[in-house]
């Protein structure tokens, strides 16, 4: 890769690891729901009218939005308005790759082999570690939420693959459209519209600028310069960036939150960063297409890097 394109890979990195931060400030603001919808209603306008019509079909767009809008996201913005810490919420996130190797393997008929089975066992350590060093310092309910989160980005992961978008930034751009009804509706239904409105009026110049980073830095700008480098290089070649996610993460969630890192979440950062690399980078091999289902493995083993990363 040309310099300036691992430094625009550097920098993808680290706004999406720094957005973990900008959540937890911007929960501060919104009730998580809320904060999720608007999230995507920011995202989605007004660029929505500028990129053209779906690359794909509709039902992935609508499966992939409500996977990774409604359940992800929404499951995300609870666990870490629940007290989940930020710098934790962005290094525990990277076990959707296991989970979407478990799905791909399901679903896709796709063999892990031993390597990427060995890098599913270190991940899977890794997060023991760190659930055992969230219990005894923090809400363990938070803990599981943000894993759920992992779980169905591990789902819109194989759909996305399924969905296999030519253009990243279209393709995101349309799925922010679809959580922002489900998640207005869900908010108004659990966190009440008085608190909405009580958020919205109370709104200021903080609000919206975590607002305006979690929606155009970290979707737009971080889904369109991710997408132009999966576009120029091999997936393999831009993947590992994404290792760099949680690193953000946490060393920003110290600096600025200060929060704390344990001795153990340490060793849990280096058993899932390095297991999730073993995951990720491995090579499936996908089933004989006479024993494969309807829904058969793609031609490319690899998760694709784009969904691996946005957050």
């Amino acid at each position: 890769m040309r310099p300036v394109h691992v430094s625009l890979a550097v920098l993808v990195a680290a706004v999406w690891g720094v957005n973990f931060v900008v959540i937890e400030l911007g929960l501060g603001h919104f009730p998580p729901l809320l904060f999720s919808a608007l999230r995507f209603l920011v995202a989605a306008l007004p660029a929505v009218f500028f990129v053209g019509r779906p690359k794909v079909a509709w039902k992935w767009v609508i499966g992939v939005g409500l996977a990774l809008g409604v359940a992800k996201f929404g499951l995300l913005f609870i666990g870490m308005d629940r007290g989940m810490p930020a710098g934790l919420s962005s290094l525990v996130l990277q076990i959707q790759a296991v989970f979407t190797a478990v799905f791909a393997a399901v679903l896709l008929r796709e063999r892990p082999g031993r390597v990427r089975i060995a890098g599913m066992t270190v991940a899977l350590a890794g997060i023991a570690l760190a659930a055992v060093d969230e219990g005894t310092s923090g809400p363990v309910l938070a803990f599981v939420l943000v894993i759920a989160a992992a779980a169905c980005w591990g789902v819109s992961n194989v759909l996305t693959r399924k969905a296999s978008p030519p253009d990243a930034l279209n393709f995101m751009i349309w799925v922010s459209v679809v959580p922002v009804l489900p998640l207005l509706g869900l908010s108004l239904v659990f966190e009440g519209p008085d608190a909405d409105l009580a958020a919205l009026r109370a709104l200021d110049w903080s609000g919206v600028g975590a607002l305006v980073y979690v929606a155009w830095g970290a979707t737009v700008f971080g889904f369109g310069a991710w997408g132009f480098l999966l576009r120029r290089y091999p997936a393999s070649a831009v993947a590992p960036f994404s290792l760099l996610v949680p690193v953000f993460g946490m060393s920003s969630a110290a600096l600025l939150l200060d929060e704390s890192v344990s001795p153990l979440r340490w060793g849990a950062a280096v058993l899932l960063v390095g297991g999730v690399a073993l995951t990720s980078l491995a090579k499936a091999r996908s089933a004989p297409p006479a024993s494969a289902p309807s829904l058969r493995a793609a031609p490319v083993a690899e998760p694709p890097a784009v969904e691996r990363s946005q957050v």
